[in-house]
């Protein structure tokens, strides 16, 4: 059994588009999403056009409940970048998406099992950037869940890790936005994986033993810096552009 794993889009197209032909390029049938499809400052439509055009198995992320669970007035920015550009049928998909799923032995996530928003690997440490959690942490999470594989995203950082049991927890990193700047406390957090790349992950069970492999893919991003840049998203510029936000 082979799958490819997707997260994190938020509305970047031409990420998306460039993880699929990728995934064709390999042979691999099935993708799994694991949610945050649509806000931020591209293309919602075109990227829910497609998503839904394709029926993958996806779970709602929190940006993704962020659209449908307040109204526009009290919606944060990402989400009023986008909110108009979509229709009622856009915003029935996302009403229609789980919180968790699971596909045979592979469970699905956007943040951690019982929270749309907790990092479940990862936690944001002194610097103001994410470390990773310790095995205590990260098994609490887990505990009661009994699938070889367990898929996470949220916080865009590309990750696999190995409980001692065996089970397996994946983070595919974000599709569409590879850093960010959060500027809603006292002081900004950033996250930025260092390279532009659209990523993904690959699952792969072999004689009942399951791997995974992150994945990074190279695509052009000027359409997408440009759309950016016409809603005054400077960061969101330099993340596409060049991975960077800081």
């Amino acid at each position: 059994m082979k799958l490819a794993v997707i997260s994190d889009i938020h509305g970047n197209i031409a990420a998306l588009e460039a993880v699929l032909d990728d995934v064709r390029r390999r042979g691999i049938e099935t993708v799994v999403n694991l949610g945050d499809c649509l806000s931020g400052p591209f293309d919602a439509r075109a990227t829910a056009d497609l998503l839904m055009r394709k029926n993958f198995l996806t779970v709602r992320g929190n940006h993704d409940r962020l659209l449908i669970d307040r109204p526009p007035a009290e919606m944060g920015q990402w989400e009023t970048w986008v909110f108009d550009d979509l229709d009622e049928r856009h915003l029935d998909w996302i009403r229609s998406l789980p919180q968790v799923a699971r596909n045979g032995e592979v469970f699905l996530c956007h943040a951690t099992p019982d929270s749309d928003e907790e990092n479940w690997l990862d936690y944001r440490g002194p610097g103001h950037r994410l470390i990773a959690r310790d095995l205590a942490e990260v098994e609490f999470h887990a505990s009661g869940l009994e699938y070889p594989v367990m898929l996470c995203g949220h916080t865009h950082s590309p990750r696999v890790v190995r409980l001692p049991d065996g089970r397996l927890i994946v983070n595919p990193g974000s599709v569409g936005c590879p850093a960010y700047l959060d500027t809603r406390g006292e002081t900004p957090f950033v996250q930025q994986t260092g390279a532009p790349d659209a990523r993904y992950a690959i699952l792969e069970e072999l004689n009942g033993d399951w791997r995974a492999d992150l994945c990074a893919v190279p695509y052009d991003a000027s359409d997408m810096a440009q759309l950016a840049k016409a809603r005054g998203a400077e960061n969101w510029v330099r993340a596409v552009t060049i991975g960077w936000v800081a």
